[in-house]
């Protein structure tokens, strides 16, 4: 399976200087190649090959005036992002077909503009090269000094150099690795998430909701007014729009930190785990978009289907029509929808007290437990479909690697890819 390691880079000035010539001139020949294919289709509805695209827009405008400093940079980051063009239009044409892993509508490729708050480029093997002394080579840009907060598993098969909104930049390592798996447990959840309390454990387990951005707010709100105030175009502008970037930054990076902790915690205590699937996007809609927004339910979900394949666990999601909060856990009766503000109720068949955070938890386990042994065949092996920590059309790596080695299961489940 493939697995993303990030880690901060701390480039000289003049390194800032070819990594930004170098993100220009890719992001040139993505939209010139964007343009081309576009004009290719109005005129004749064909579709230009991969090979010959790259011919057109690198090695031909290298010859004229107009495109001559693409020479400047690494072709390596050029190809790149002719393959990210590739695969953008390939997502779209799946979506459409209905191929696609996962549903959800994609739309066709945009051109990219050089005002975009995170700007980026990737390496294959024959662009980057680790060194002894720890740091990065990149080609054409020099030795990057790296700060390694962890060691990598295996050699890496790409990386991508990302520059952020807050002036950060980060090397993003593709690395192949084999499945962890954890000893097996007998313990099996169910969560309820909300937003008062952020998750509830069919097992009594309440998880606190930290509301970053909530406790954020006054000083993001104090470098937005400061933002606000400074003329267009100046560089006192420039500066403030870094620190409210920074400011962000600090908020998404807590709570992706905290996200982390959490789901390793439920992983590693937990064979089974069972969600429901929450309508985030409709949510995230509503008069409660900020609280929803800053909750972070589908990075909660991901991050468990995630470490689930890794490790060897189960995650099971239920429809979002399932009716958690209006059924009593004790004796099955169906008691209609609540409020909101009502936390608290009492079954009218059994008299049973409930807590309807609690009582929605143990509803999804026992509905979980159910869907599992009843699908066809059972579970032949624990875990997830594959995640999506790294593309796979990336250089170095098999474009279907993911699929290799999986056997599907008969209840549309994936499992885990074989050793």
């Amino acid at each position: 399976m493939h697995l993303r390691y990030s880690y901060r880079l701390y480039p000289t000035a003049g390194q800032r200087q070819a990594l930004a010539r170098t993100f220009g001139c890719a992001r040139v020949v993505f939209n010139d190649a964007l343009a081309v294919r576009k004009a290719a289709w109005q005129a004749d509805r064909s579709r230009i090959a991969l090979g010959a695209l790259a011919k057109a827009v690198i090695t031909d405008a290298k010859r004229t005036a107009e495109r001559a400093w693409l020479a400047a940079v690494s072709v390596d980051a050029l190809q790149s992002s002719l393959r990210d063009l590739d695969a953008a239009y390939r997502n779209f044409f799946d979506a459409v077909s209905g191929k696609r892993r996962g549903g959800g509508r994609v739309g066709l490729p945009v051109f990219k503009s050089r005002k975009d708050g995170r700007q980026s480029i990737r390496f294959s093997r024959n662009g980057f090269r680790l060194r002894d002394n720890g740091k990065l080579n990149l080609a054409k840009i020099g030795d990057v000094r790296v700060k390694w907060s962890r060691k990598l598993p295996t050699d890496p098969s790409s990386v991508t150099i990302v520059l952020d909104s807050a002036g950060r930049y980060h090397a993003s390592f593709v690395v192949d690795v084999e499945p962890d798996v954890l000893p097996e447990l007998d313990a099996e959840v169910g969560i309820d998430l909300g937003l008062t309390t952020y998750a509830v454990l069919s097992d009594g387990t309440a998880i606190d909701n930290p509301r970053f951005l909530r406790k954020a707010e006054k000083r993001l709100k104090a470098a937005q007014r400061e933002l606000s105030r400074k003329a267009k175009g100046s560089k006192n502008r420039a500066k403030a729009r870094i620190k409210v970037a920074k400011a962000h930054a600090k908020v998404a990076d807590t709570r992706k930190d905290w996200l982390h902790k959490q789901t390793t915690r439920i992983i590693r205590e937990t064979q089974a785990i069972y969600l429901e699937d929450l309508n985030v996007r409709g949510l995230g809609r509503g008069r409660l978009a900020k609280s929803v927004h800053d909750a972070g339910w589908s990075t909660f979900r991901r991050m468990l289907e995630e470490k689930a394949a890794r490790y060897g666990r189960h995650v099971g999601i239920l429809h979002r029509t399932f009716p958690s909060s209006q059924l009593c856990s004790a004796c099955g009766h169906r008691d209609g929808p609540k409020p909101l503000a009502v936390r608290t109720w009492t079954c009218g068949a059994c008299g049973v007290p409930h807590d309807r955070d609690l009582n929605a938890a143990r509803n999804i386990l026992a509905a979980g437990q159910a869907d599992r042994l009843n699908a066809p065949g059972g579970p032949v092996r624990p875990g997830v479909a594959i995640p999506r920590q790294a593309r796979p059309v990336e250089r170095g790596t098999h474009r279907n690697a993911t699929d290799m080695g999986r056997k599907p299961r008969a209840d549309g489940a994936a499992g885990i890819p074989a050793l």
